[in-house]
């Protein structure tokens, strides 16, 4: 008799602990942001250890409930994954509705009826596309160069505001004047074959509209130069900067060594002026006011920006090269004095680029200098126009006393020429700012 009992309880124990009696409603889960348009479906996804049997989906309107999805399975299946979609000839008008799923799955607890869940989502309905509509904008963009866009992006439930361009960047926009106006710089890259740019805007309801920027478009082509490497270089420069760099340790072979310098060092060093330079303010502007860029007084230009280099070694091509920004030269150890103010973001040594300070203008708008011997300022300063911030040097890759000058925009080296022109300037940023501010100023 104790012995049937005891039997008795273990089997009762083992069936409670058991899977087939789990006792765990079905979880459900509706990927969603609390938004819907009523045009892309939403995705449903129920899940239960003993598996689910049946479901149910209904949405309730103001016009009545209508079935959604409904199923039930001979084999109940542990994941199910649903796209819900609005009901077809129901005009929706009111500015919620929920979605109501219930679930019931496999488990014999319960006397056999296994657990059931029924959860309710609560959206908020909005089809109405965002307006967006470009105010003003420079009248062109050349390869390597920069422009300006200012235009009006506004919806109740705005979600981002974006620049896309055809070759995947992303450019991101600051508030500018009033609100729902928003002010960009933007880059044609200088590897890139073609530009072309849309003002993209969506809301959190998943409604999306695109407004294309009206830019006359230049082609232009940079220098391509042609340099033979000699051994005393590779035995000079070359060993010097390799004692310098994780990258060579152990690296015997002096081609070996360049390679490796001209090439995954420089990727290093420019990634991280790419990341230091692609943040975008996101305080609302007034006004962007900048002066022709000259940071150095009576320079020469010494090389060019975009110029394609390939090194080659007893007649072998053996690396190349982009020479993205402008070498000046004047005296040794010169003052180098920018002639706009703006936030130091760098100033450290960065490898190929020597000692370096980085300054921020507003709007995504970096200035460069490097092969500095000296640096004035450190990271966090803000300076004023025409301060002195460092002196030229050779420090880095650099075989004479010069100044690397960089001018970038949201992370993209741009033409130096074009912010060294006043009329440049006054055309193509100057002017469009205060059109736009004109146009906004009448709305």
């Amino acid at each position: 008799m104790l012995l049937f009992l005891g039997l008795l309880i273990g089997g009762v124990i083992f069936l409670y602990n058991s899977a087939m009696f789990e006792r765990e409603a079905p979880s459900v889960a509706l990927k969603t942001n609390g938004y819907w348009n009523l045009k892309k479906p939403l995705q449903l996804s129920l899940h239960d250890a003993s598996g689910i049997k049946s479901y149910n989906v209904t949405i309730e309107t103001e016009n009545g409930k209508f079935e959604a999805a409904s199923g039930a399975f001979v084999m109940p299946k542990k994941d199910v994954v649903l796209d819900i979609t609005a009901p077809r000839g129901v005009h929706v008008r009111q500015k919620t509705l929920r979605i109501v799923v219930t679930a019931q799955d496999a488990s014999k607890w319960n006397f056999f009826n296994g657990n059931t869940v029924t959860k309710p989502f609560t959206l908020k309905i909005d089809r109405r596309r965002p307006l967006v509509t470009v105010l003003a904008n420079s009248y062109k963009i050349a390869k390597g160069g920069s422009a300006l866009v200012v235009f009006k992006a506004k919806d109740e439930n705005l979600k981002s505001v974006v620049i896309r361009t055809n070759f995947g960047k992303v450019f991101h926009a600051t508030p500018f004047y009033k609100k729902g106006y928003y002010i960009a710089l933007i880059a044609w890259p200088v590897k890139e074959r073609s530009f072309r740019a849309s003002v993209v805007v969506d809301d959190l309801a998943g409604n999306v509209v695109k407004a294309h920027i009206p830019l006359f478009v230049k082609d232009l082509r940079y220098k391509i130069s042609r340099i033979t490497i000699s051994d005393r270089f590779l035995h000079g420069k070359i060993a010097d900067l390799a004692s310098q760099f994780d990258e060579t340790a152990g690296v015997d072979d002096p081609i070996e060594r360049f390679k490796i310098i001209n090439e995954d060092v420089r990727a290093k060093n420019e990634e991280l002026i790419h990341k230091i330079t692609s943040k975008v303010p996101t305080d609302m502007v007034q006004d962007f006011k900048i002066h022709k860029m000259y940071p150095l007084k009576n320079a020469a230009r010494v090389a060019r920006f975009a110029d394609h280099r390939y090194y080659y070694y007893k007649g072998k091509l053996v690396s190349e090269a982009y020479h993205m920004g402008l070498d000046l030269a004047s005296k040794a150890r010169a003052p180098i004095k920018p002639q706009n103010g703006g936030e130091v973001v760098f100033a450290d040594f960065n490898g190929l680029y020597g000692n370096m300070p980085i300054i921020h203008h507003g709007l995504g708008l970096y200035t460069l200098y490097g092969h500095c011997s000296e640096l004035f300022v450190n990271k966090g300063d803000e300076v004023r126009p025409k301060e002195t911030i460092a002196r030229t040097g050779k420090s880095g890759y650099a075989m004479g006393d010069h100044l690397h000058f960089g001018v970038l925009v949201q992370g993209i080296e741009v033409r130096p020429k074009e912010w060294m022109d006043k009329r440049w300037i006054k055309l193509n940023i100057t002017d469009v700012i205060d059109l736009a501010k004109k146009m906004i100023d009448k709305e």
